[in-house]
């Protein structure tokens, strides 16, 4: 494998738990006016298509801006006290020290991509946000087709790591081996591998061939 392709949120940077509660217990409820869509129905999507298909599938309560709001103010000081999530930077000196290229692969907005990168420093080849892509973001295969093809490396030779649903999704139809990073039920029926912690990522790669 020549590549390792990574989502950020729950992969890279700790911030998981914190989405799912804000979401659940803010967003959502602040922001659909009938009905009761669950966390899961959207995770993994980028928030502002996240609009997009709450309302196509339920009555809201927020205009689209009021709603973009909600994300963006949360995420000012998310990304300023978030943690690495454990064993990730030595997990990645030893990608790049085998010459592995390295992408961040995300549904996240571009600018919160770059202030974790510049934040911790982190030494990858590429940096793809679904905002950079034309078409809709994950679960389409877009951007990770795009990520592939911003590290120079054939989608077969690809190794994708995404802890949701929609991410193992998008990885898979753009013809990249995946690995479900965290046990979410879903994510790992669908992945090629799961890996519940940083020791079993670790083997994980090394059966596929990138450590």
């Amino acid at each position: 494998m020549d590549a390792v392709l990574f989502d950020m949120d729950g992969v890279i940077v700790d911030t998981e738990e914190f989405w799912r509660a804000r979401e659940t217990e803010v967003i959502l409820p602040a922001a659909v006016a009938e009905g009761d869509p669950t966390q899961d129905e959207i995770r993994g999507i980028n928030y502002r298509e996240t609009y997009d298909y709450l309302a196509d599938n339920y009555e809201m309560a927020l205009s689209r801006e009021e709603f973009l709001d909600l994300y963006e103010s949360a995420a000012v000081d998310l990304y300023e006290s978030a943690d690495l999530m454990p064993g990730f930077r030595t997990l990645l000196a030893d990608l790049r020290d085998r010459g592995v290229r390295v992408a961040i692969v995300s549904s996240s907005p571009r600018t919160w991509i770059d202030r974790v990168v510049e934040r911790f420093d982190l030494d990858v080849d590429a940096v793809l946000s679904t905002e950079d892509v034309d078409g809709p973001g994950k679960p389409a295969p877009g951007v990770y087709a795009a990520a592939a093809a911003a590290v120079g490396a054939d989608p077969a030779d690809c190794v994708a790591v995404e802890d949701s649903p929609n991410g193992v999704r998008a990885a898979t139809r753009a013809g990249i081996t995946t690995v479900a990073y965290g046990g979410d039920p879903e994510a790992v029926r669908l992945a090629d591998r799961a890996a519940a912690d940083p020791e079993a990522l670790r083997a994980a790669f090394a059966n596929v061939g990138v450590l």
